[in-house]
Protein backbone atom coordinates (compact mmCIF):
# COMPACT_ATOMS: atom_id res chain seq x y z
CA UNK A 1 0.00 0.00 0.00
CA UNK A 2 1.19 3.12 -1.31
CA UNK A 3 1.89 6.50 1.48
CA UNK A 4 0.97 9.18 -0.78
CA UNK A 5 1.99 11.82 1.78
CA UNK A 6 5.12 10.33 1.96
CA UNK A 7 5.61 10.48 -1.83
CA UNK A 8 4.22 13.39 -1.92
CA UNK A 9 7.31 15.19 0.78
CA UNK A 10 10.16 13.34 -1.53
CA UNK A 11 8.67 14.58 -4.68
CA UNK A 12 9.05 18.06 -3.11
CA UNK A 13 12.37 17.35 -2.18
CA UNK A 14 13.40 16.09 -5.52
CA UNK A 15 12.40 19.40 -6.75
CA UNK A 16 13.85 21.10 -4.18
CA UNK A 17 10.80 23.16 -2.95
CA UNK A 18 10.09 23.65 0.83
CA UNK A 19 6.68 23.13 2.67
CA UNK A 20 6.72 26.44 2.77
CA UNK A 21 6.64 26.86 -0.89
CA UNK A 22 3.55 23.77 -1.34
CA UNK A 23 1.39 25.71 1.75
CA UNK A 24 1.61 28.96 -0.35
CA UNK A 25 0.67 27.33 -3.34
CA UNK A 26 -1.85 25.47 -1.93
CA UNK A 27 -3.12 28.73 -0.08
CA UNK A 28 -2.46 27.03 3.16
CA UNK A 29 -0.53 26.78 6.66
CA UNK A 30 2.83 25.39 6.68
CA UNK A 31 2.03 23.08 9.35
CA UNK A 32 -0.79 21.63 7.49
CA UNK A 33 1.69 20.99 4.65
CA UNK A 34 3.78 18.76 7.31
CA UNK A 35 0.16 17.28 8.08
CA UNK A 36 -0.44 15.90 5.25
CA UNK A 37 3.35 14.22 4.90
CA UNK A 38 1.90 12.04 7.86
CA UNK A 39 -1.30 11.10 5.85
CA UNK A 40 -1.37 7.78 4.16
CA UNK A 41 -4.10 8.75 1.94
CA UNK A 42 -5.81 11.85 1.17
CA UNK A 43 -8.53 13.49 -0.90
CA UNK A 44 -8.44 12.59 -4.82
CA UNK A 45 -9.75 16.86 -4.87
CA UNK A 46 -6.38 17.63 -2.98
CA UNK A 47 -4.52 15.04 -4.67
CA UNK A 48 -5.77 16.50 -7.85
CA UNK A 49 -3.95 20.07 -6.75
CA UNK A 50 -0.89 18.86 -5.56
CA UNK A 51 -0.25 16.77 -8.93
CA UNK A 52 -0.73 20.16 -11.05
CA UNK A 53 1.45 22.53 -8.81
CA UNK A 54 4.43 19.92 -8.89
CA UNK A 55 3.61 18.83 -12.06
CA UNK A 56 4.10 15.16 -11.28
CA UNK A 57 1.16 12.66 -11.62
CA UNK A 58 0.44 11.18 -8.10
CA UNK A 59 -2.32 9.02 -9.18
CA UNK A 60 -0.01 6.78 -10.63
CA UNK A 61 0.72 5.08 -7.38
CA UNK A 62 -3.28 4.05 -7.58
CA UNK A 63 -3.12 2.21 -11.50
CA UNK A 64 -2.40 -1.11 -10.85
CA UNK A 65 -1.89 -2.77 -13.84
CA UNK A 66 0.95 0.16 -15.57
Amino acid sequence: MVHIGQEIEQELRRQGRSAAWLAAALCCDRTNVYKLFRKRSIDTELLYRISLILRFDFFRFYKPFE
